[in-house]
């Protein structure tokens, strides 16, 4: 992998200066992977709020080959693109070059409404990297649960009140799902920035699909001040709340990339955040006893998985 003084010579493929919130973790995220992509890089990016920050017509912040797809198709768009790149250098059009395959999506667009046609993608086998910047909601829409939410999180759709406390189930294992077809699959976080441009690199040498989930904290969603975006990935990766790991070998190797040597509580990674407010306000104990235990029996699994114990 290059050396940060190499990294800092290479041209930004994404420009500053996009429409996106202050703080918002996505440009970051985006930046780093493209720094990170060995060959040429394609872009296909699923409608949410890196389409409408950075590619709104006539603008945009892109100096590669970029598409807009919907909501939900961003997987099988790239999955036509890569069968275009294979038929037109087997008919000479094109030079036989690399390409480097990057469909993008929100949280929205990859647990929910575009999971169809990943599981599509990735079980075709397309050579193709898919990545989720993980905000843990609809942000781009109004701050909507989504299938990433974490238990108990204020949403607009997952009010706190008398009824209900929050969101009432427990996150998708999006990187389970995309390991049992067989891809390559990691998690990464932008406060890691080697760890995640190392895990790119590898994903798009990989011969076969692959999916990279990276946590993408939302200052406007999660109700935080805009400077601790980084801050904040950082404590979730502490109290491994959002674990730093990969999977490869058709799902059968299981590595932990980072294991923290102090594992902080739960309550560390929530206290800063807005969404997470109620669960310290009197009888609502319950709601972070019920979390940690959520967290450690992943935890547990993951290095259980990875052979650490």
């Amino acid at each position: 992998m290059a050396t940060l003084k190499e990294l800092s010579t290479r041209e930004a493929k994404i420009t500053g200066g996009t429409r996106t919130c202050a703080g918002c973790a996505a440009p970051i995220i985006v930046r780093q992977v493209l720094l990170a992509a060995p060959h040429c890089p394609v872009i296909v990016n699923a409608t949410g709020c890196l389409y409408i920050t950075t590619a709104i017509i006539p603008y945009s912040s892109w100096r590669i080959p970029y598409y807009h797809s919907a909501f939900e198709n961003a997987a099988a768009v790239a999955s036509g693109v890569e069968g275009a790149i294979r038929a037109l250098k087997r008919k000479g059009r094109l030079a036989d070059q690399e390409i480097s395959l990057i469909a993008v999506g929100g949280d929205g667009g990859t647990y929910d409404i575009g999971l169809q046609a990943i599981s599509g993608m990735l079980e075709r086998g397309h050579r193709c990297l898919y990545i989720c910047y993980d905000n843990g909601a609809y942000m781009n829409t109004g701050i909507q649960r989504s299938g990433s939410t974490p238990f108990g999180a204020w949403t607009t759709t997952s009010h706190v009140g008398e009824a209900q406390k929050g969101k009432q189930q427990h996150q998708k294992d999006m990187i389970r799902i995309a390991a049992a077809h067989g891809a390559y699959a990691a998690n990464a976080s932008p406060h890691r920035w080697r760890d995640l441009m190392r895990k790119v690199e590898k994903a798009l040498n990989h011969q076969g699909p692959s999916f990279i989930n990276i946590q993408s904290p939302c200052p406007r969603g999660w109700r935080y001040p805009a400077s601790e975006t980084i801050e904040i990935a950082r404590l979730a990766t502490e109290a491994c709340v959002f674990p730093l790991y990969e999977v490869e070998e058709q799902g059968e190797k299981w590595t932990v990339n980072y294991i923290p040597k102090n594992k902080l509580p739960v309550t560390e990674y929530l206290k800063p955040q807005g969404r997470f407010e109620h669960f310290f306000r009197p009888g609502n104990e319950h709601l972070i006893e019920e979390l940690q235990a959520e967290t450690d029996r992943r935890w547990n699994r993951l290095l259980k998985l990875a052979g650490k114990s």
